[in-house]
């Protein structure tokens, strides 16, 4: 395993890329939008992977998270079937700013640890999504520390010719390890002036069957010998038949889009953007798994229906005066979130923990171009307002009794305003360009506990004020069409949100831990440089390279903390250690990504990329450890054939060790889910095709996992799929 694993590191070389689409050799040309208004990718500094619609068609993958996993490029962790934590250069969940179609998802709630966020956004919508590495803070504010996933879901078509215009997609999909049923069905009804688009999209997930292909040295590992059922009104504990079965880990999700636009004129557009995304209860499935005294602790342990609501109404302008282009976003989020846990045989309490969150953000951006200038300038706020209530149940009797919230259960409430000024110049020689930028970000944040019995802490308030400025500035070098090499800096910045500085929690590392608050957080902030190349060498061969390295200060970590003067309290019928989120000193990150891509033979070409990432924290007080959420080594290599019937291709994905010395000792690493030594390196072989049958209609099929390998991606405690049957079928008009 660790020689080919070296092998493929040596064939990738040493160097970063995005396999957007497989067609397309001249990726200088690409337009990207994430910052703000279209710009050709070879202007920005900042390293961009765009994956096109037809992209995500051919990588067929399951949800939104899986589809990144399968660039190769982006680390995906997973606690459950229902979940895909996107992790970016070292920095995962609330310090990776995920954003669908200009508008923030990230919120007061998001987790520093790791979320499923993401696969609300439905994959099959998606026209693109660019993923910018690196700080991002100038452009979108608080929380771009990693990085920016932003997904831009299909537009309306207007039509053109003067007859009404329909267009649109359908396809079904089924996988045999999780027996998947998937149905998607979106048209697009266009005028000349109006435009209507309508779609929607379910899927439905059983058990998932992990490998069977063990590690020789833990054949045991991730296995689901045992589960708790309820026979007859009984906790029981129950052999599973099939150990390769992760019972109670399908769920199910559908996704709504409508969308309407209106052209007034050829200088000014209207639109209307509505988005509903739900699922049924999704099982934590690592929880699941957890022990207490030797026997399996919980009997039930899962997310409440997820529930994304989006309503946005967005405005563009052409020549507006000073600015060549304006563009304006007013939105409205309500995302409702729980969770509901019952210990083994304890039938008089369902914990459930619930929170209800509105978000009103507005962004106004207007760029204006002259000379060799390009300025882009904006200011943007959004405001959330959490509700928490929590309630124990006796599923026998139905009684409901008090129970602690997982945030302060009075008002909480967090406001972020930002104003921000991005500028590009071209220099006369046509060699280099300069990129340039500022932002100003205020966020205050507001929380009240309205009971304060169960904890007696001594606040009832936390109030936070934090201002921050925030920059870049970067250079580019292309001397001719075939080469370019780039130096940025830049700087990112996170304020505490109410999950950090609020919440309530009981982790479920080894060592029994309470989280509480901690009032008393300052903002994160990252100082980042990056160097990056990319050569062409004649019409075949390409090749790509970044490295960074990130300053990472005041760094939110979890460590021992003490309440009352108590390093300990008695919770659930435990005792258990106090822990709260404290700021570190200091951390760094430093790494490298790269990849090559080179056309064999006509209609086949050759892919491969490879991704490190080192971090370390410094503890108040302490010597160095090692920093959570960073990935082992990880990337995929390629071959493609692509021909006017067909697009085939054969693809290894891979990750390498994380031994345990490099797991953070008590971060969200969750080394419980781990062997002794940490988690072993993989290597999946997949193939996939797709098969033009007629200009409208594409049967896929693919295999996933060839080898039935047994494995888990880093920090999960849940078990990737084994072998792997897809097909689908797909057509448009």
């Amino acid at each position: 395993m660790r020689k080919l694993l070296c092998l493929l590191a040596m064939v990738a070389c040493t160097a970063a890329s995005a396999q957007d689409t497989l067609k397309q050799k001249d990726l200088d040309e690409v337009i990207i939008y994430s910052n703000k208004f279209e710009e050709k990718r070879k202007n920005i500094v900042q390293k961009i992977e765009v994956i096109s619609a037809q992209r995500i068609a051919q990588l067929n993958a399951q949800n939104t998270g899986d589809m990144l996993t399968n660039t190769g490029n982006v680390f995906v962790q997973k606690s459950q079937q229902g979940g895909s934590s996107p992790v970016i250069r070292g920095f995962e969940a609330s310090r990776v700013l995920l954003v669908v179609d200009g508008i923030r998802m990230n919120n007061a709630i998001f987790r520093a640890g790791h979320l499923q966020n993401v696969i609300t956004v439905d994959q099959n919508m998606l026209e693109r999504v660019e993923v910018l590495y690196g700080p991002a803070s100038t452009i979108y504010g608080s929380d771009a520390l990693g990085g920016v996933v932003h997904m831009r879901t299909k537009q309306p078509k207007l039509s053109t010719t003067g007859k009404t215009l329909y267009t649109g997609t359908a396809f079904a999909r089924y996988s045999s390890a999780n027996n998947e049923q998937t149905g998607h069905f979106d048209i697009s009804i266009g005028g000349k002036r109006f435009a209507w688009l309508q779609s929607y999209n379910y899927s439905d997930f059983d058990a998932l069957r992990m490998g069977d292909n063990y590690p020789s040295k833990y054949p045991n590992f991730g296995r689901r010998s045992k589960y708790v059922a309820r026979i007859n009104g009984i906790d029981s504990v129950v052999a599973n038949t099939d150990d390769r079965i992760q019972k109670f880990s399908g769920y199910s999700q559908w996704d709504i889009t409508q969308k309407f636009l209106f052209k007034q004129s050829d200088k000014v557009s209207h639109s209307l953007n509505l988005q509903y995304s739900n699922s049924g209860n999704v099982p934590r499935y690592d929880r699941l798994q957890d022990v207490r005294n030797g026997a399996l602790r919980y009997a039930e342990w899962y997310y409440g229906p997820q529930e994304r609501q989006l309503a946005a109404y967005e405005l563009n302008i052409n020549n507006a005066g000073f600015f060549n282009n304006v563009k304006s976003i007013v939105s409205y989020q309500h995302i409702r979130e729980s969770r509901h846990q019952r210990d083994y045989r304890r039938y008089d309490r369902l914990d459930n923990r619930i929170e209800n969150l509105d978000v009103i953000a507005f962004t106004l951006d207007g760029r204006k171009l002259w000379n060799r200038h390009e300025l882009t300038t904006g200011i943007d706020g959004q405001f959330n307002d959490v509700t928490s209530r929590a309630f124990r149940k006796n599923i026998n009797t139905g009684a409901e009794s008090k129970l602690d919230t997982r945030y302060p259960n009075g008002k909480n409430r967090m406001n972020y305003v930002g104003l921000y000024a991005q500028h590009t110049y071209k220099f006369p020689n046509g060699k280099l360009l300069l990129n340039d930028g500022i932002r100003l970000q205020t966020v205050n944040l507001k929380s009240a506990i309205a009971d304060n019995s169960f904890f007696n802490f001594p606040f009832t308030e936390i109030k936070q004020n934090n201002l921050a400025v925030t920059g870049n500035l970067g250079l580019i070098y292309m001397p001719d069409k075939d080469f370019r090499a780039t130096v940025g800096l830049s700087s990112g910045f996170r304020s505490p949100n109410v999950d950090d500085i609020a919440r309530i929690f009981e982790s479920n590392t080894a060592s029994r831990q309470l989280i509480v608050p901690n009032p008393n957080l300052r903002p994160e902030y990252t100082y980042n440089i990056d160097l990056g190349i990319t050569q062409k060498i004649g019409d075949r061969l390409r090749f790509e390279a970044t490295g960074f390295y990130t300053f990472f200060r005041n760094a939110i970590t979890v460590g021992p903390y003490q309440l009352n003067g108590q390093d300990s309290v008695l919770y659930n019928g435990a005792q258990v250690l106090i822990f709260a989120n404290r700021n570190a000193n200091k951390a760094r990150l430093y790494g490298f990504s790269s990849s090559i891509t080179a056309d064999i033979a006509k209609g086949f070409q050759f892919f491969s990329t490879i991704n490190y990432t080192f971090g370390r924290q410094t503890p108040l007080g302490k010597a160095d450890v090692p920093l959570d959420h960073i990935p082992p080594v990880f990337g995929k290599t390629s071959v493609t054939y692509t021909a006017n019937w067909a697009n085939l291709e054969a693809y290894a994905l891979y990750n390498g060790w994380k031994r345990i010395k490099d797991y953070n000792p008590s971060g969200e690493d969750n080394q419980q889910y781990a062997t002794p030594e940490g988690m072993p390196s993989w290597i999946t072989l997949n193939f996939k095709s797709t098969f033009h049958i007629t200009k409208q209609v594409a049967l896929q099929a693919g295999i996933e996992n060839i080898l039935d390998r047994n494995y888990r991606h880093f920090a999960s405690g849940f078990s990737s799929a084994g072998r792997n049957v897809i097909v689908a079928i797909r057509g448009n008009f």
